[in-house]
Parts: structure tokens; sequence; C-alpha cells
């Protein structure tokens, strides 16, 4: 067991699992920058004070998970485990602070990551990747409701009566949102992100097509146009090995472009 302090940059969109309940994939970065995927969390049963919010630095009991052969996966110690929550996230404009903990490692060759990701000897599954340039952001409609043998899995478990009548499953996200970009050898690709933000502003719009346009404007307008863009990206278990590409975009890291310095109005006649 081991004491980490980690500074959360990943909270996916909550998923159903027949084993654990609704979770929630978490991923951070701790002091040293090294990458840590803490899972299961079942976020919304945690005491108020511990939900953790994007960039609060977080305690917490974790053991390597061995059913995971991803040299980033640890669980917590127990299921009854909850992060301490030991610093408030950092202020919106503090970005400087959070560049020198999660810009200490970044890929721009998206073949070079997933060589790494491939490898024996790394098997790395979480990455803060430099696209070269942002071509667009689409989206695309899905099952609009979740699969029906785990809602069945769910209610023989009596996960409804633990948790009380008024326990409501998270809605399911009706599309998929994705990127289309450009690395630094020119290598397109177009990739899905699975961001808690992206459904917690699908979801603040009652029309779905201006719900889908508002997402789209968040995240290509001004998060790809004027601000200075990164992907966290991450695999599944299942599909690691598997994929030619195993990666998907689980959160973005997004300062603001440094300002240009001030010129004395003075010098520049020189």
């Amino acid at each position: 067991m081991a004491k980490m302090r980690v500074l959360i940059t990943v909270k996916t969109y909550p998923t159903l699992s027949g084993k654990y309940d609704e979770l929630v994939c978490t991923a951070g970065v701790t002091e040293e920058g090294d990458w840590v995927r803490i899972y299961p969390i079942q976020f919304r049963k945690l005491a108020y004070v511990n939900q953790y919010k994007k960039y609060d630095w977080i305690e917490i009991d974790l053991v390597k998970n061995t059913s995971d052969f991803r040299r980033e996966s640890y669980r917590p110690a127990t299921l009854e485990t909850e992060p301490l929550r030991i610093g408030e996230a950092s202020k919106d404009n503090d970005w400087e602070e959070r560049k020198m903990t999660v810009l200490k490692n970044v890929f721009t060759d998206l073949d070079e990551l997933i060589a790494d990701a491939k490898s024996k000897d790394r098997r790395t599954s979480l990455a803060t990747f430099k696209p070269t340039k942002i071509l667009d952001f689409t989206w695309e409609a899905v099952d609009r409701e979740w699969d029906k043998d785990k809602i069945a899995v769910m209610n023989q478990l009596s996960i409804f009566e633990q948790r009380g009548s008024d326990f409501k499953i998270v809605r399911k996200l009706p599309y998929k949102f994705s990127y289309l970009f450009e690395d630094i050898n020119g290598r397109k690709s177009k990739m899905m992100i699975e961001d808690w933000e992206v459904g917690a502003l699908f979801w603040r719009y009652n029309n779905e097509k201006e719900a889908c346009e508002k997402v789209r404007q968040k995240y290509f307008d001004d998060f790809a146009k004027t601000k200075d863009l990164y992907f966290f990206l991450g695999t599944t278990q299942a599909f690691h090995l598997q994929a030619k590409n195993p990666f998907m975009i689980i959160g973005t890291f997004h300062p603001t472009f440094p300002k240009p310095p001030k010129i004395d109005p003075q010098l520049s006649l020189f």
C-alpha cells in the first residue's frame, strides 16, 4: 500500500459496470510528473467533501492493480478507501503552476506514443499529447440507452435499494464527440473524447442540436482556436494491445496563449 499525492487532471463521463456499479475513470499526475490511473472510483458515492474537482490535489492509499498490465493502473486499497482532498483547485488563470506538473513529458508524434504503448517494457497507457494542428470537431449519434444487461446486473445486486429510491443512474450521452487533428509528422487522426465536462456541457441544453453546437463551440472555437490546447490520452485495458491506435482523448489541457510582452512606446522608436 502506498499513500499517493495526485493532481487530478481527468474525470471521464460515468459508465456502468456490472461489478462495480456506476464508475468514473480518474487519472492524474504525481508531483514527480508520473501518470496514475485510479480505478474503480464510485465518484457519486463519495462524501461530498471528498468529491474532488479537476486540478484538485488528493491523497489516497493505492495499490498496484495486478489484474491490469498497464503500468499506470492502481486501485484504492479497499472499496471503502476515499481520496482526501488536500489542496483546492488552482485558480482558473493559474496555468503556470499546472504546467509545471502536467507538461513534464509531452508527446507530439502519435506513432511514437503508440509504439510506447505496445512495448513490453513500457505499456504506456496515459500521456499528455500536443497536436500540431486541430482540423475539426465532430459529433455523431450513438445508442441512447445503457446496455440492458448491465442494468439487469445492477438490479440483481440491489444497487438501487442500497442507494435509496431517489438514486438515478447518470444519463447516457446520445452522441459521440471527436477531434480530427494532425501530429508533428502530419499524420491525421480522429479520436473520440470522453471527458466528463463534455457531458456536463451537453446536458445544460434541452435542444440536442443546440447542445452539440455548444460543445463544438467550446472545444473547437474556444479551446482549439484561442488556447494552447493539449490532449490527455488514455487507453482501455480491453483494446490496449488489440487496437491499431488504442488511445482516446480523456481530457483536455488548455492554458491561454501567453500574452505578448508590453513594449514601451518610447523604445519602439528605436
